[in-house]
């Protein structure tokens, strides 16, 4: 296995401090299928249940990420790259995140025993910088947004020539992912769903869910969900003029405004025949609490999903119609002390 540029095609190992090529373009993954991932770093995974839910007459099924260590989908990213990490011999790692790639990251490291350094955003949930700081990462609150911790990490891994271990940038996580979509897959007998539904920030779960897929030979139509206030891949696919103004969402997970691999993002949107919509917070809410009165707690960012499959079949969907809802991350993940 190596990385390799998008772009200029140049080949990096992948324990290279380099996160990117030196041309600027993104790593992505040469994967020899012989070379088996070993030691493999584990704390309990399981195949998260798919189940039925209905909303009146309609059915989706919920996939229920939220069961995954440290509470969202992120643990596949983070077990499959730190396995490797570890590996290879690195022993220490800086990242980046709004606080669930951040947990599961650090949840994994500590499995590993790998030195962790987590910077993150002064505004982070409370609920997910105390699961960080239980699993005993070195934590950086940095002032400003999402953005702003990202380019303070990158500055200090480059700095310090410390492996930069993002979930972003680096493919080893979104080969994790993938067994995302191979599990929905088995899960549904061997048949791809017709839709899917998903919150999207910097795209983590959608190309991860598209890479599998395609691998798989199918693609289901990715349906993405952004936050109106914050929605660069819904102006884009739009062709809505760059630079809207940014505003405060609920659902951190997605309050990202330069998503890195926005190309891939359209690719993947637009090779599935799929669609971009947008949600405010207030349907945001309102989601949350009917998902709650069906006895699942779950993050705002999760709950934007489901807004946006209530809204798109407003007006009602076939039976035969899978539509698949994964939830993204547990509701308590969110919470602060106070509640």
């Amino acid at each position: 296995m190596h990385f390799y540029c998008e772009k200029c095609k140049k080949e990096y190992p992948l324990n290279s401090i380099s996160y990117h090529c030196s041309c600027g373009g993104l790593f992505r993954l040469y994967k020899n299928n012989t070379v088996p991932i070993t030691p493999e770093v584990s704390i309990g995974e399981i195949e998260t249940p798919l189940i039925p839910i209905k909303f009146g007459k309609q059915e989706f099924f919920f996939k229920m990420e939220n069961l995954n260590p440290t509470g969202s989908f992120k643990a596949r990213g983070a077990k499959t790259m730190i396995s490797i990490l570890k590996n290879l011999g690195i022993k220490h790692i800086i990242e980046d995140s709004s606080g669930n790639a951040a947990s599961a990251i650090a949840a994994y490291a500590a499995a590993a025993n790998m030195k962790c350094t987590a910077y993150v955003p002064e505004n982070i949930a409370e609920g997910k910088l105390k699961q960080i700081e239980t699993f005993g990462a070195q934590i950086r609150l940095v002032i400003g947004n999402r953005d702003t911790a990202a380019k303070t990490a990158q500055k200090e891994a480059t700095k310090s020539k410390t492996y930069y271990a993002s979930h972003v940038y680096n493919p080893l996580f979104f080969e994790g992912i993938k067994s995302l979509a191979y599990e929905i897959y088995h899960q549904l007998n061997d048949h791809v769903p017709e839709y899917i539904f998903l919150p999207v920030g910097n795209g983590t779960m959608l190309l991860g869910l598209y890479y599998g897929f395609e691998e798989i030979g199918r693609l289901p139509k990715f349906i993405a969900v952004q936050s109106e206030n914050c929605c660069p891949l819904y102006n884009s696919f739009k062709k809505k003029r760059k630079g809207s103004k940014v505003g405060y969402t609920i659902a951190d997970s997605i309050r990202v405004e330069k998503p890195m691999r926005l190309k891939e993002m359209l690719m993947a949107i637009t090779r599935s025949n799929g669609e971009v919509l947008t949600v405010d917070d207030e349907e945001i809410i309102e989601a949350q609490h009917q998902v709650g009165r069906k006895g699942i707690y779950i993050e705002p960012t999760a709950a934007a999903s489901v807004a946006g499959a209530l809204k798109y079949f407003k007006k009602g969907k076939p039976d035969n119609y899978r539509v698949i809802i994964p939830i993204t991350g547990a509701g308590i993940n969110t919470s602060s002390n106070k509640d």
